[in-house]
């Protein structure tokens, strides 16, 4: 029998979440908002994507603040607005969408917010430019040598935004969603914190590996004390840059939130440093999943160029990880999870609309569930 298409359960304080199979829909920037709004692009995306077969979908990095954002057109659920337009068109989305749960992601860009989109350049604005403003960071240092230096937050700013982490969790658990990610990868704040490439601090939150890690490590219990439901985080595993945070800090930092009942660990990497060099092939980020589940036991999501189906089935076969999360792959092939339920013997929720879709001797893929039935 196909693993890839087996339940999974994931643990917290409230009691189990099951899967329906171990496919992820690894969250995904569509840079579509205006003042943080979701809007009907996000209804058409996630609609589209819980329609994909895949057992969970991740929403898009959602900043917790205005000045968290990626770029002034990312989502966000810093206020009553923003909480309501996620409301507002989830709730439609699950009426359309017969497929099962949907995670958010909480993010703080830090020092790589005020950036324009990607089909832009994705550049840093600079302050004084319009769409930008001013960055904060661990230290004042820059992710480029030629950007504008990010403001160094001093404690009570930190303190701020771990309050905002928190309430941006109980504005999306009053969304509606299933479960909730902390983004502290990619070069994010919580990865700039981590990583000794961004964080110059002289202080109890910079130098060794402990302090480095002390901040995620705080925001994460501040969400945990707020939310009950299933808690993970995503984490890039390595800098691929010499000095960089490594595969075996990320061991300890996810042995540290067993503390705090985390329920995944989402295993990418990079994105910190203008230096890195990672070696791009195949399921390049499998081994650093694997090390991970080894060493701590906590279940585990890998994600990157794993494109197909025998590929992702090898990977839980070998217990390299537990789950399996695609992101491209989906928005290139958004009915992917068909398209393995086929070629593994598994079987998927989908709208009765589509399956006329399917060669008849595949017709089996598909489960009885009616639209809006949850």
């Amino acid at each position: 029998m196909s693993k890839l298409f087996t339940e999974f359960q994931l643990n917290s304080p409230r009691g189990q979440m099951t899967l329906p199979n171990r496919m992820i829909v690894a969250p995904m920037c569509q840079y579509s908002s205006e003042d943080g709004l979701a809007n009907d692009w996000h209804l058409t995306h996630w609609t589209n994507l819980m329609n994909s077969g895949a057992g969970a979908v991740i929403i898009e990095a959602t900043g917790v603040t205005a000045d968290g954002r990626i770029t002034p057109n990312c989502l966000g659920i810093w206020n009553d607005a923003g909480e309501q337009a996620i409301t507002e068109r989830l709730k439609r989305a699950r009426k359309l969408a017969p497929q099962g749960l949907v995670g958010l992601q909480l993010c703080h860009a830090g020092r790589k917010a005020s950036s324009q989109v990607p089909w832009e350049g994705g550049a840093l604005i600079p302050p004084a430019s319009p769409g930008g403003w001013q960055t904060v960071a661990p230290s004042a240092v820059g992710h480029n040598p030629n950007e504008p230096v990010p403001k160094a937050l001093d404690l009570a700013e930190m303190a701020a935004i771990k309050e905002a982490f928190a309430q941006a969790a109980l504005r999306a658990e009053r969304a509606g969603v299933d479960f909730i990610e902390l983004h502290g990868a990619h070069g994010y704040l919580l990865h700039q914190f981590m990583s000794p490439l961004a964080n110059l601090r002289t202080d109890e939150y910079g130098g060794s590996s402990a302090n480095r890690m002390r901040f995620p490590i705080e925001v994460f219990a501040a969400v945990r004390a707020v939310y009950r439901g299933v808690l993970g985080i995503r984490v890039s595993a390595s800098d691929w840059a010499q000095g960089g945070w490594t595969p075996e800090e990320t061991i300890t930092l996810a042995q540290a939130l067993k503390a705090h009942d985390i329920s995944y660990i989402h295993v990418s990497s990079g994105g910190v440093s203008h230096q890195q060099k990672i070696n791009l092939g195949p399921g390049y980020q499998v081994s650093f999943a694997k090390q991970v589940k080894a060493a701590t036991g906590i279940p585990t999501i890998t994600v990157g160029l794993i494109t197909e189906p025998q590929q992702a089935e090898d990977i839980l076969q070998a217990g390299d990880a537990d789950l399996i999360a695609f992101a491209r792959a989906f928005l290139y092939k958004p009915r992917w999870g068909w398209e393995a339920a086929a070629a593994l013997g598994g079987q998927v929720e989908a709208a009765h609309q589509y399956w006329r879709c399917l060669p008849r001797e595949h017709q089996q893929v598909f489960k009885t569930l009616k639209i809006g039935q949850r």
